[in-house]
């Protein structure tokens, strides 16, 4: 079982950590008032104002030596025919041929230096949430998808998430 040692409480943790935004950036910039309104929002997408498309996806990062990677949950803009083709393989138990899909990255994750609007491609996959790919640029969040993270790493977003100073 995946084990580190978190730097802020000095305490052994076990299983893999993953953190998870509730919605795309875009979504925020709706007024909370209007949401209900303007929102179309289900576990694996988001719709602003009909005519924004989001979609739920995991941005794997390898962790050096462990077979599980560390997992961002995270929102990618789609273009309204991509976003289409991935509604309607939601319902699919074979998806993985289709795709993948251009998108917009559509979450901020404060260990990282500017994450909006990253380049990306949606992977689909069978039975599980799609896989993100970063453009491979020389930008540090695709680095890390690239190259993978230490568990140093790992410990070091579990204690900014967990010990109060932030939030996905």
């Amino acid at each position: 079982m995946f084990r580190f040692r978190c730097g802020c409480c000095d305490g052994w943790h076990e299983g893999m950590p993953g953190y998870a935004a509730d919605a795309p950036l875009y979504f925020y910039t709706v007024p909370a008032a209007e949401r209900d309104v303007r929102c179309r929002l289900d576990a694996d997408t988001r719709v602003v104002d009909r005519e924004y498309f989001f979609a739920r996806a995991c941005l794997e990062l390898p962790v050096h030596g462990e077979a599980e990677p560390f997992i961002w949950g995270v929102w990618v803009s789609l273009s309204g025919p991509s976003f289409e083709t991935f509604k309607t393989s939601l319902e699919m138990t074979a998806r993985s041929h289709l795709g993948p899909f251009f998108g917009w990255l559509s979450a901020a994750l404060p260990l990282y230096s500017s994450t909006e609007n990253l380049k990306t491609l949606l992977h689909l996959r069978d039975g599980i949430r799609p896989y993100l790919e970063l453009e491979p640029t020389d930008h540090p969040l695709a680095v890390e998808q690239r190259n993978g993270i230490s568990i140093d790493r790992v410990a070091e977003i579990y204690a900014y998430y967990e010990h109060g100073h932030g939030h996905a």
